[in-house]
């Protein structure tokens, strides 16, 4: 089973997965770390700061870290071994440190070095990560919620002092960010709800606000368990969900929906990229409402034509749907409405230029057995209990 994996290859695999764990530890304990232990007086990175830094990275960042590529090495691990169970050439995951992000990473992906022949290892394969991932975050997600500490836990982290003082007053979150006139510039992290979240928050009191999530270690990974097994699932191309829904309803179904799906997508990419456009060229002479529009019409087009592999008919109509939906939703709400759907951006240009739409067709068309078409649809649904149309914005 085992027989590839050569020395240097388990060592650049376990290299990428340490440099990812110091990364994320280091990160993360800026946002999960206990911040009001660090004196006034004393700068963080100073040679007083650095015990006080050291103590955050070795405690909350290191906890998190675990938290957080325990569940991506289990989702990646789960490809790997129903990949070598039946017998397809893959690689060892790979992490991916980044330490200008957030989080540290942008996540863990497997090669598979050879194609895929047979419906029934393609759904193996593609359900294999999200599934076995999808329980590591829900098992997380539940442990932080069943612990979950009194609202004057805030009282650990600088910066809070108005919401501190709310909760002294009343006991509970506020219903909105509150940061005080001392920093009334600074931008709140939101992380976006989804149904499955709220539904199991609902179960649970001193459930904090999502701006204030990222500081319970627990809560935060478990929501990016969620957020990474919603990403991997989007039906299209050659990520989870298209291996999935490809194996559930054949190919030619499949490329309708996966391009309905996409339409979709590109229609939120225009919610958040119309406002963003305005705000890029609001210090020219120039009709900002107008030229955001012709902006915005012109990349989509551009998109749309090469996503649908210049169909015409498909180029045009998915991009006539795309701009009147656009234009009647941005007629119908104010643009703050979709604060955080710049990020469907980034998801457009990732499916055009990387996943593609469709997915090739495999060389073996067999009927799924019962019980993988329940699990098939079961991660459809997961999929749609997790999305979240604003992820992460600011406000």
């Amino acid at each position: 089973m085992g027989s590839d994996l050569t020395g240097r290859i388990i060592f650049r695999h376990s290299l990428l997965f340490v440099l990812t764990y110091l990364s994320s530890s280091f990160t993360g304990a800026f946002f999960v770390g206990h911040t009001s232990m660090i004196p006034d007086d004393v700068l963080l990175f100073s040679s007083e700061g650095f015990p006080y830094l050291l103590n955050m990275i070795l405690w909350e960042g290191v906890l998190f870290a675990t938290l957080l590529l325990g569940f991506l090495a289990v989702h990646e691990f789960g490809h790997y071994f129903a990949a070598r169970r039946h017998h397809i050439s893959c690689s060892l995951p790979y992490f991916i440190p980044l330490p200008i992000s957030p989080i540290g990473t942008i996540g863990a992906v497997i090669r598979i070095k050879s194609r895929i022949q047979y419906t029934r290892h393609m759904f193996d394969v593609g359900a294999a990560g999200p599934v076995a991932g999808f329980l590591v975050a829900l098992i997380i997600l539940l442990y932080g919620f069943s612990t979950l500490p009194e609202p004057d836990y805030l009282q650990n982290f600088a910066g809070h002092e108005p919401i501190n003082e709310y909760i002294a007053e009343h006991g509970t979150f506020p219903d909105e960010p509150m940061v005080g006139d001392y920093n009334a510039d600074v931008e709140v992290m939101v992380l976006g709800n989804t149904l499955l979240f709220t539904f199991i928050a609902s179960f649970f009191d001193n459930v904090p606000p999502m701006w204030e999530l990222y500081h319970y270690p627990f809560l935060f990974a478990g929501w990016l368990g969620l957020f990474f097994t919603a990403l991997n699932l989007l039906p299209v191309g050659q990520l989870d969900g298209g291996h999935i829904l490809y194996t559930l309803i054949g190919y030619r179904r499949h490329r309708l929906v996966a391009r309905g799906f996409f339409v979709g997508v590109m229609i939120l990419a225009g919610l958040g990229a119309i406002p963003l456009i305005q705000s890029l060229i609001a210090g020219y002479a120039i009709p900002q409402t107008a030229t955001s529009w012709i902006i915005w019409a012109l990349v989509s087009l551009f998109l749309m034509d090469r996503a649908f592999q210049q169909e015409l008919s498909w180029t045009l109509s998915g991009w006539v749907i795309v701009l009147a939906a656009d234009l009647l939703l941005l007629w119908l709400f104010e643009p703050s409405v979709f604060s955080g759907f710049t990020i469907w951006i980034f998801w457009s240009l990732f499916i055009v230029f990387l996943v593609r739409i469709e997915h090739p067709p495999v060389a073996f068309e067999e009927p799924l057995t019962p019980g993988r078409k329940i699990l098939g649809w079961i991660c459809m649904i997961i999929f749609f209990l997790c999305i979240s149309p604003n992820p992460i914005y600011f406000t």
